[in-house]
């Protein structure tokens, strides 16, 4: 069997000194998908110092879509890696870029506080908890970090997630500031991130959907709405999901 993408790259990156010229040549920016494969493998092969560097690569020296962009993106994934082996100063750092206006590099905060997820889940879920009281972004990040099916396999976990999900969406039903961009991407966030949790706990998972399925509040039933698109909740019972979706739209 040939080696992954992955298992190549890190063999790459391992023969070069100055990383950053090869980087800018296969992020894949500008275009519609950044170089995961490629940016995985500097998370597991970079060091604190090089990844500090990466991440001053900021807004004004590499904009959106560019592959600058990615080399911050790179950056801050390789906090994940940090974190991961105890440095859990770093989430301080890692919660700055969650204001970020580059939506790759916030995307590289929900990734990094995966990769420390998956090695002390307890540890995340306890962080994220004081994130839920944050911005916008931060919420968001919050959700799609723990949204994410690898993390949910232990069903005290995704028990814990359904709640902190619950607590952000009542954070949008009590917010005044609905015209914003951030808030929006909180949104879109919320509108995948419930049929992720529910399929990992479904017994549990229905009943709180089924409370948010009768609130009135138009971004609440907008993002039951698009939950109950996901096949995950089809697949879970198609009558149930089909008749809420007709009763919300």
């Amino acid at each position: 069997m040939g080696k992954d993408k992955v298992s190549i790259y890190r063999e790459t990156l391992r023969e070069l000194t100055d990383w950053i010229p090869y980087l800018i040549k296969e992020s894949g920016l500008p275009g519609p998908r950044g170089n995961l494969e490629l940016a995985q493998a500097v998370a597991e092969e970079g060091d604190e110092l090089r990844f500090k560097h990466l991440r001053s690569y900021d807004p004004e020296k590499a904009p959106t879509n560019t592959p600058g962009e990615f080399l911050a993106f790179c950056g801050v994934l390789g906090l994940g890696k940090l974190m991961r082996e105890g440095k859990t100063d770093e989430l301080k750092t890692l919660r700055s870029f969650n204001n970020d206006p580059r939506w790759r590099v916030r995307e590289a905060v929900a990734i990094a506080l995966q990769i420390y997820g998956e090695a002390n889940m307890d540890a995340l879920l306890r962080e994220m908890v004081s994130w839920v009281n944050g911005s916008y972004l931060e919420r968001r990040a919050v959700v799609a970090a723990l949204c994410e099916p690898k993390l949910l396999r232990d069903g005290k976990v995704a028990s814990q997630v359904l709640r902190i999900l619950d607590d952000v969406t009542r954070s949008v039903e009590a917010s005044l500031e609905r015209g914003s961009a951030d808030f929006r991407v909180l949104r879109q966030g919320l509108g995948y991130c419930w049929s992720v949790a529910v399929a990992a706990a479904p017994k549990e998972g229905v009943k709180i959907l089924e409370r948010w399925f009768t609130n009135t509040d138009p971004d609440i039933r907008w993002i039951m709405r698009e939950n109950l698109k996901k096949k995950r909740l089809e697949r879970l019972d198609p009558e149930w999901a089909d008749t809420w979706l007709k009763n919300l739209t």
